[in-house]
């Protein structure tokens, strides 16, 4: 259920920025001298399901100056800890602990921090009655607000928790025309998915085509009296997708006032408009563009000279930057940026340096974190939401599962895992405790007759993981109009801890780029990962593309894919 993101709960977000130094909820003697109480805590449940919950809990001191501290409270149920960040926690029965960790035990008079944790409940989830700060009992502080109060759209605060919960998500009726004209496609054509903007002139509306404003006329037309989301891809960075020719854009790497002046400022305005504030507008920022300064830069196999220009430059960092704080400064959007997926970001070296990235973007231009709502992972891209025929801990044949070569030595074997211990990486980096993810499953299905029933031979770990595997593709580098692909899990909210909402944020059906060079005007250049016949390069490990031929250029419809998408769709259709 959705609650109100009140003035509290964002008071201990920006607590979270704040750290050993932040001042957020800290109660001050007043005029006459009346002393204050000695700590405050507020505890809210982010999100609630019926097996478990997310909390987030924010720890006032207003006495004396602290070089460490442990917070407790006891449950009334059977709650259980599963996971925290920010906190070491401990439960002894319905006893909890949860102390400092290294980096934020400096706890200075009127300083606030904040932690979180996932757990398990059944029955009644009530709210702990009594919370101790180094044994002095604390004022409790709960804002009003519990997870199944109502949303109220007054005031500049009145966000939810998790915009899709009890929400109706926008249909875009073009892309759904386009999928009743294709056999069997009536069956998911009132799916939601994504509106691009993915060069200025989609504000206005393409080649006589529905702008921004058209499609938030309709989203409101399709409201009535109900609450609705709206998608919108945020997409034309200067020197956009340094690593992939087939999605570069208009911008060159230079031009970062035309990014803020002649998209973003008109973007804003438009959301701005109070028309349009009963919507709840769900950006997905720039995909594919933070992550690439982490992975393609530098003496890295995989760096690209157009990578290494803008890390150089900063437009990437700047201009993520500058749509947050713009775009976040209207009351009703939920900025979620792009974090790659498992098979981008999930090895050790590149996990926690894309968290730092996406701070740096996070506070720059004006932007702080209290503009970002989330973040998505696996836009437009393939990875598996969840294997079940094999696990990272599994060894066999005297070798674990991250020596095979299609895991080779990632974490994460499948996105779902991913995107919740990037969750808590992001918070522990300095990002609110309240941040929720998304997952594209538009076509990560991978169903059809291919897909394994079980897990595959013992006779080695690569046998046991390939015959296994749900994902079929070649490599997991690949990521153009891959072959065998299927539709995934159907767009929902709250479906895990963690996770905002699954989501078809790349329409299926558009293609991810052009098989063979086509001339345009969007420009979109000609990327051989996109070509079947390609051998590859050391991003996809030397392998086959794994790309479906005769495939238009990026966002143009294909027929073909959509079909197979259709027929390998899991859950089948």
């Amino acid at each position: 259920m959705s609650r109100i993101r009140t003035r509290t709960a964002l008071l201990a977000a920006l607590a979270l920025v704040g750290g050993a130094t932040g001042t957020a909820m800290a109660a001050v003697p007043d005029d006459t001298g009346a002393q204050a109480v000695p700590c405050t805590v507020d505890y809210k449940i982010q999100n609630q399901w019926d097996s478990g919950f997310t909390a987030a809990v924010t720890v006032t001191n207003n006495g004396a100056a602290k070089s460490s501290w442990a917070v407790k409270w006891s449950y009334a149920g059977n709650q259980k800890i599963t996971s925290g960040w920010n906190a070491n926690l401990t439960q002894s029965g319905t006893a909890v602990t949860a102390s400092n960790e290294s980096y934020n035990g400096p706890m200075s008079t009127g300083a606030s921090v904040s932690f979180g944790f996932n757990a398990s409940y059944s029955g009644t989830n009530a709210m702990p009655a009594t919370f101790t700060l180094d044994g002095v009992t604390c004022n409790v502080d709960d804002g009003g607000s519990g997870p199944t109060d109502p949303p109220d759209p007054s005031g500049p605060d009145a966000k939810v928790d998790n915009p899709y919960s009890g929400a109706k998500v926008y249909v875009n009726p073009e892309w759904r025309a386009k999928a009743n004209a294709e056999s069997g496609g009536s069956r998911i054509a009132n799916q939601p998915t994504g509106v691009w903007l993915d060069r200025i002139a989609a504000i206005n509306g393409v080649n006589g085509g529905m702008g921004l404003r058209a499609h938030l006329d309709e989203a409101l037309r399709q409201k009535g009296s109900d609450e609705l989301v709206v998608q919108l891809v945020i997409y034309n960075l200067p020197g956009r997708d340094c690593a992939a020719l087939a999605s570069n854009g208009e911008l060159g790497p230079t031009e970062i006032d035309k990014y803020k002046t002649q998209y973003i400022d008109p973007i804003a305005a438009i959301l701005a408009d109070p028309k349009y504030a009963s919507l709840r507008i769900v950006t997905t920022v720039e995909i594919d563009s933070l992550p690439n300064l982490v992975t393609n830069t530098g003496s890295r196999p995989t760096a690209t000279p157009q990578c290494d220009v803008m890390k150089a430059n900063g437009n990437y960092v700047k201009g993520v930057g500058y749509a947050l704080n713009k775009l976040g400064d209207v009351a009703n959007v939920y900025n979620y940026i792009d974090a790659g997926h498992h098979g981008w970001i999930g090895w050790d070296d590149n996990f926690g340096a894309s968290a730092n990235v996406f701070k740096e973007a996070a506070t720059a231009e004006g932007a702080t974190v209290n503009d970002v709502h989330g973040f998505i992972t696996n836009t437009a891209n393939y990875s598996a939401l969840k294997e079940s025929n094999y696990t990272i801990n599994d060894n066999v044949a005297g070798k674990s599962v991250r020596e095979s070569k299609w895991v080779d030595w990632n974490r994460y074997v499948d996105e779902q895992s991913f995107a919740q211990a990037f969750r808590n990486q992001l918070v522990s980096v300095g990002f609110n405790a309240g941040i929720g993810m998304l997952i594209d499953t538009s076509r990560n299905g991978w169903g059809g007759t291919a897909r394994p029933t079980g897990p595959g031979a013992t006779t080695s770990v690569d046998t046991y993981v390939n015959g296994g595997r749900y994902d079929r593709r070649i490599h997991i580098g690949n990521w153009c109009n891959q072959s065998g692909a299927g539709l995934g899990e159907r767009p929902q909210a709250n479906p895990a801890a963690g996770i905002d909402a699954y989501v078809w944020m790349k329409p299926p059906g558009e293609s991810d780029g052009s098989s063979s060079s086509i001339p345009n005007d969007e420009g979109k250049g000609f990327d051989r990962m996109c070509d079947p016949t390609y051998t590859g390069n050391p991003r996809n490990g030397n392998n086959l593309s794994g790309a479906l031929p005769n495939s238009p250029l990026s966002g143009h419809w294909f027929s073909a894919q959509f079909q197979e998408l259709m027929k390998n769709a899991y859950p089948a259709l």
